[in-house]
């Protein structure tokens, strides 16, 4: 049996992670659940799959759910903070992380899991996104194994040959990384400035966070997954192409030099691919349904239009930027996304508040970890202010 900690398993990469699980009782256990502030998620959680220990990272979420597990005499041990959230990546009980933490917040636990050896289901982009060098070089030397959970690098992960050590001896031409384009794709871009919150989060194809959601509806989720699969494929930037594919039947695919191009199809479900890392190289059930081909009208490819979603050519050109560009982008994108779900700036100002950040940001190369963050806190710092100069305009 393995044991597993799930960083995040109140949001939905976590809760897709429990529905396989609780498939496969005799396969996998579950040592450690962590989440932010969802302690009444998080208590229903505790009653089903009775891990040994759970992490709140609020303080406050942790007291009202120590006063809940203690009163139903639950022996589940529910602790707080940040370096709880990293023992339980790494402790000795576990054999397999699942880094579900939506975020830079994601970035420490998921290290620390790596420096442990541990088997990783990978969810997090946005630590490859800020810290990729750092965190391949950890993964090399600490002989962990990387599983990519996204559906887009599950896919190609999925069509390389296995074992796969890199593009060109594995005879790669290119990656083509599908997206649907979000719920915006054909919307006149003059009309994007009153996109309004509840309209940006209402995915068209997946049922995700709130955040990723925007991330989805400004395509910067396409970017962040450009920066990650070029470093877990070892890709040049030049060898990946992103295609938008308005269905989401296709999640990616590989073409060789051949001529030969897999792709990887399956219904919009993350339990697809988040099932076949727990089980790699093995597979097991789930309850996705099977894709009915018959009943299929098309399947459709198009080009990213840059005006309409410029978040993509922001990431793309911050990965070529290097150093710690790309993790500048990821803070003031986080940063940006909070404020337009706060309505406190407009839809577009989200690219336009991540550009300003990027060209007002001096960048340089992460020596280490404490590099990194200390450029994700600036860069986030100069953010705030500049959203709070300009309240619920277009930055």
């Amino acid at each position: 049996m393995q044991m597993l900690t799930i960083l995040g398993s109140t949001g939905s990469i976590g809760q897709n992670t429990l529905a396989v699980l609780a498939l496969h009782p005799e396969l996998y256990g579950v040592y450690a659940l962590t989440a932010n502030s969802d302690h009444q998620r998080m208590l229903k959680q505790i009653q089903l799959f009775e891990p040994s220990v759970v992490v709140m990272r609020d303080t406050a979420a942790a007291v009202l759910l120590r006063e809940k597990v203690k009163a139903l005499k639950i022996s589940t041990v529910v602790l707080s903070g940040c370096d709880a959230l990293k023992a339980v990546a790494q402790a000795r009980e576990v054999d397999c992380v699942v880094a579900a933490i939506v975020g830079a917040a994601g970035l420490a636990p998921t290290m620390a899991a790596v420096n442990a050896g541990k088997r990783v289901l990978l969810a997090n982009k946005e630590v490859l996104v800020m810290a990729g060098q750092l965190f391949m070089d950890a993964v090399a030397s600490s002989q962990a194994q990387l599983l990519p959970v996204d559906s887009e690098h599950n896919a190609i992960f999925q069509c390389l040959p296995q074992p796969f050590d890199n593009l060109n001896d594995a005879g790669v031409r290119r990656l083509l990384l599908t997206g649907s384009g979000g719920p915006f794709r054909q919307t006149p871009v003059e009309q994007l400035t009153a996109i309004t919150p509840e309209q940006a989060c209402a995915h068209p194809n997946w049922d995700m966070g709130r955040k990723i959601s925007v991330d989805s509806a400004t395509m910067m989720n396409k970017g962040l997954e450009f920066i990650e699969a070029c470093w877990l494929f070892g890709a040049e930037a030049n060898q990946i192409e992103v295609v938008v594919h308005p269905q989401s039947i296709i999640h990616s695919m590989v073409e060789f030099v051949d001529g030969s191009t897999l792709a990887q199809m399956g219904q919009p479900d993350m339990r697809t691919p988040i099932a076949h890392c727990l089980a790699w190289p093995q597979r097991i059930l789930t309850e996705v349904k099977s894709l009915n081909f018959f009943e299929m009208s098309d399947l459709s490819f198009q080009k990213p239009d840059f005006e309409r979603f410029p978040c993509l050519r922001l990431a793309m050109q911050a990965f070529s930027q290097g150093g710690t560009a790309p993790a500048v982008l990821n803070a003031a994108n986080e940063e940006a996304v909070a404020a337009f779900l706060a309505q406190k700036i407009h839809f577009t100002g989200i690219a336009e508040l991540v550009d300003t950040v990027l060209q007002q940001t001096e960048f340089c190369e992460p020596a280490s970890l404490d590099v990194v963050l200390h450029a994700d806190c600036e860069a986030r710092k100069y953010a705030q202010s500049v959203i709070q100069r300009n309240p619920r305009a277009v930055i």
